[in-house]
Parts: structure tokens; C-alpha cells; sequence
């Protein structure tokens, strides 16, 4: 078996198993960073071994026209036969449109990544834009303040990032609630939680049959609102910021360009501030986390690395 197929089976295990394995282990919220982190790992991981499997087949390719392997020399010499015509027409030319094909699509994969990430880019500049020239400023007030019924509360990142919040907001909130929600905004801004939800979209987007993408999109959604709680709640009482969460529940649906305060998780969130999780789930929680973290930085690194030194069992004739 090659290197190839041993990252590309490694791939495909993630792929898998994470999505359900995640979902069970970070429903509680517990730790929700390690969560998020995870949760990237585990995308991360899957999308650097299909290049790197590319990478390897190539190599392997490469190294067979000098260094010949029984099995891939075989598989070579077979591809060379139907690519030189020696097979027939017809396989010849179904070869060269599998390879177009192929080399389209990942392509085609790329651009609509890259393109996912620009428009998230430009709505969410547009939006921040748009609220500092429609919005007023409130001395002592770190926010853009809209003249709206709709009680909104959300942040959007531009130059400079922007926190909004409308007049029906100011109404339904008291000083300590409100300073709760902007504190819980600025952690978004200051986390930087707009890129990581605009890169994980953008592949769910791009391959939404995908479970670990689509479901890892949504959860560390879910996860990256409950870290933006645990950094309200360091200056603030919990009680205050599940006041103001309630006072915002029920509040119409936020731009997609936006992070707000009440658009993601919230019922799982107010559970989590009314009964925060004990101590000891907090610590098998990490527990695990870790060591799916330790699982997933390990595996393809001893893969790479037994690789380097062809003493992989995924290497024939090693």
C-alpha cells in the first residue's frame, strides 16, 4: 500500500468518525475553545491529506520512472499504455477526460472556496460600512446605534469593525445588560471569529455532503458564541449576561454578514449560563478533546514522518 493511500485513507477515517465523535463530545459546551479547536484540527487535517496524497501519488510517480516498484511500476506502465494509445482509442481518450475531469474540479473546488471567502469578505466590510453611515454614535457608547423596533445586537468586521446595536435594544436593556452584550461582541471582534466561520462556511459551502465540514461549520458556530459568553462572563455576571440574552431572544434574524449576541445557540447557551456544566464533565470533556487533538496532529505526522524514512508499512517493498 502507498503513502498515497495510507493519507488518503486517514482522510477518509476523519472524514467519518470525527463528525459523530465531535458532535457527541462538544454538545455540552464544556469547553468550548478546545471545542473549536478541535473541531479546526480535525478540518484542517482532512483537507492538508488530500494534498498531501496528491503530492505523495505524484511523488511516487516520479520516483517510479527512475526507481522501479513492482506495484506501482505495474500501475505506471499500465497508465503510460492507455495514455500513449497502445490500449486503444477509446481508453486513451477516456484517461484524458478522467485527468481533465479531475484536474477541473479541483479547480473549480478552489475558485469556489476562495470566491466563498471574498463574498463573505465584502458583505460583512459592506455591512460594517453601511451601519457606520446609517448609524449615529451615543457618547459613552462603543456601538453604532440603529433607529430600529427590532431589538439587534450584533458586531461586523471591517475597517474598522463595527458594533451595532438598535434603539429597541437601548430600550430593553438596562446599563449592566448592555455592557454584558458589547463585552460579548467585542470578544468576536477581538477573536477574530469572523475568519474562521467565513473559511469553515465557505467548505461547507463548496462540499456540503461532507458531513465533518457541514456539521463543523455549524457547531463551531454554535461553540465560538459560548467561548464570545465565557469572555462576557469574566467582567460580568453570568446572571447579567443570561438576563440580556433573554431580553434578546426572539429578535429577528441577524445579517449573515453579522456575529450577534442572540443569533446562534441560543437555548443551548442560556441552559449552559442558567446550569453551567460541573467541574468534573469540564474535565473529562477536555480529557477527550485532548487526546482527539493528540490522535489528529500525530497521525499524519508519523505518517509523513515513517515516510521520509521509507520504513512505512505503506510503502511497498520497505
Amino acid at each position: 500500500m502507498t503513502v498515497a493511500t495510507c493519507v488518503a485513507l486517514y482522510s477518509l477515517a476523519v472524514a467519518v468518525l470525527a463528525p459523530r465523535l465531535l458532535l457527541r463530545v462538544t454538545r455540552s459546551g464544556a469547553a468550548p475553545r478546545l471545542g473549536v479547536t478541535v473541531w479546526l484540527a480535525a478540518i484542517g487535517s482532512v483537507v492538508v491529506a488530500w494534498i498531501a496524497a496528491a503530492g505523495f501519488l505524484a511523488a511516487e510517480f516520479v520516483r517510479s520512472l527512475t526507481e522501479p516498484v513492482p506495484i506501482v511500476s505495474a500501475c505506471v506502465a499500465t497508465l503510460r499504455a492507455v495514455a500513449t494509445g497502445e490500449s486503444g482509442l477509446a481508453l486513451q481518450l477516456g484517461l484524458l477526460m478522467l485527468t481533465g475531469l479531475a484536474a477541473l474540479a479541483l479547480g473549480v473546488l478552489a475558485w469556489r472556496w476562495g470566491s466563498a471567502l471574498l463574498r463573505a469578505r465584502r458583505r460583512t466590510h459592506g455591512h460594517a460600512e453601511m451601519a457606520r453611515v446609517l448609524g449615529r454614535h451615543v457618547p459613552g457608547l462603543d456601538a453604532v446605534v440603529i433607529d430600529t423596533s427590532d431589538r439587534l445586537a450584533y458586531c461586523a468586521a471591517g475597517r474598522p469593525h463595527t458594533i451595532v446595536v438598535s434603539t429597541a435594544t437601548l430600550d430593553a436593556l438596562d446599563g449592566p445588560h448592555l455592557d454584558a452584550v458589547l463585552a460579548h461582541e467585542r470578544a468576536h471582534l477581538a477573536g477574530r471569529h469572523h475568519l474562521l466561520l467565513a473559511a469553515t462556511r465557505g467548505l461547507a459551502t463548496v462540499m456540503p455532503r461532507v458531513m465533518l465540514f457541514t456539521a463543523g461549520s455549524a457547531e463551531i458556530a454554535r461553540l465560538l458564541e459560548m467561548c464570545a459568553d465565557d469572555a462576557a462572563t469574566r467582567r460580568h455576571d453570568r446572571n447579567t449576561l443570561l438576563g440580556a440574552l433573554l431580553a434578546l431572544t426572539g429578535a429577528v434574524t441577524l445579517p449573515s454578514a453579522a456575529l450577534g449576541a442572540a443569533g446562534v445557540g441560543v437555548v443551548d447557551r442560556v441552559e449552559r449560563l442558567a446550569d453551567p456544566p460541573p467541574s468534573g464533565r469540564c474535565a473529562r470533556t477536555r480529557l477527550m478533546l485532548t487526546a482527539v487533538l493528540a490522535l489528529l496532529l500525530t497521525g499524519p505526522v508519523l505518517t509523513g514522518m515513517l515516510a521520509a524514512n521509507d520504513v512505512a508499512v505503506c510503502y511497498p517493498g520497505a
